[in-house]
């Protein structure tokens, strides 16, 4: 029997995550923060990185004392136009909202700003912080490198993290662009998420340590930890639709993550120290702001970007296609679809919704029960 997904107000899921997070001794401003960067993934239908990652990556690896709730942010170097932060495995949203801000601030004073972070830990959506600097008429990029899940092309081990590279910019337009993806066909929260709904991962996601395409979900979440399957980089398996491409730039953003700040890169990132013991994962990140009135008149940016997309979107489609979409465009249209609605949650996220707020006593209840 299919599972119904049942909807739940944005704000109310908001100030659940806010208070479950403070009943685990966040600051009550940090708890915010933290709630606040995932309940927007699910705004913008994002579903992989917002409230059904609250739980198994955030309170379990509290839980498991892998992720420090108290977050001391160390400037380790700063210049005018540059800073690196040690985040001392802290809290990603907080450690990488404060590092974006940094970079905005020197990009509003100097025209640009680059902000690299070491020793942090998983920063939610991606999206959240060039959005950031699009809201001060800037463009912003953010990456991040990850556990190992990613094997590079012709081999089998995962040793890339999914390491997005984001971009936002502003727009003339409803909506920015907002280019945010990983550097795999696919990421792991899509393949948790499949596994949430049963079903199973389209071929050429997953390679086997024997180089076959892997499809079957639940094993395959295991087999990624154990290191007995890997996600393939953008372009697929091999060479033949151009899977170098992905690979390098899951490169490009490991060493932007790690050798700037002097962090953990690859196999060091898994989680876990020599004896098999779950640790804290020492990601890093790097927050760049470019301020566009440096360049241009603000407002004639945004006319030119937003008259590129709208070309490209009135461009000739292909047979049987109904529209032309440009990057941030189905994030928009989610939101509005949404906006009245909440979001969507299916059987497994009721269940963790209820346990999480009788283990806390919170005085919630949803309208699902």
């Amino acid at each position: 029997m299919k599972d119904k997904i049942t909807w739940v107000d944005f704000d109310i899921l908001e100030s659940f995550m806010t208070d479950v997070f403070i009943e685990m001794d966040l600051p009550k401003e940090d708890a915010a923060v933290a709630a606040e960067v995932l309940i927007n993934a699910d705004k913008m239908g994002i579903d992989s990185h917002g409230i059904g990652r609250f739980k198994p990556i955030y309170v379990d690896r509290i839980d498991d004392g892998i992720l420090n709730v108290k977050t001391k942010v160390d400037i380790v170097k700063e210049s005018p136009t540059t800073a690196v932060l040690d985040g001392n495995d802290g809290i990603g949203h907080v450690i990488s909202k404060k590092a974006m801000n940094m970079a905005i601030n020197k990009a509003e004073e100097y025209g640009m700003g680059m902000v690299a972070v070491r020793n942090s830990s998983h920063y939610g959506f991606a999206g959240y912080y060039p959005l950031m600097a699009v809201e001060k008429n800037m463009i912003g990029i953010t990456g991040t490198n990850a556990r190992p899940s990613i094997a590079p092309t012709f081999g089998v081990e995962n040793m890339l993290g999914t390491n997005p590279l984001t971009i936002a910019m502003p727009t003339d337009e409803k909506f920015p662009f907002l280019l945010d993806c990983a550097t795999s066909i696919s990421q792991r929260g899509k393949i948790e998420k499949l596994a949430r709904e049963g079903k199973e991962t389209p071929a050429g996601w997953v390679i086997g340590r024997d180089g076959s395409a892997r499809t079957d979900t639940e094993q395959i979440l295991k087999d990624l930890v154990s290191g007995n399957a890997a996600l393939s980089p953008l372009g697929g398996i091999g060479e033949e639709l151009a899977g170098y491409k992905g690979y390098g730039y899951a490169t490009v953003v490991e060493i932007l993550s790690a050798a700037l700040q002097g962090g953990i890169f690859l196999k060091a990132l898994s989680g876990y120290d020599k004896e098999g013991n779950k640790q804290p994962y020492h990601l890093g990140h790097f927050f760049i702001a470019i301020n566009v009135e440096n360049f241009i008149e603000v407002e004639e940016f945004k006319k030119r970007s937003g008259e590129i997309l709208r070309q490209l979107r009135n461009s000739e489609k292909m047979p049987g296609a109904e529209k032309i979409f440009t990057a941030g465009e189905k994030e928009y249209i989610t939101w509005k679809e949404r906006e009245n609605k909440g979001a969507p949650i299916n059987k497994v996220l009721r269940k963790q919704l209820i346990e999480l707020r009788d283990r806390f006593s919170l005085d919630y209840k949803f309208d699902f029960e």
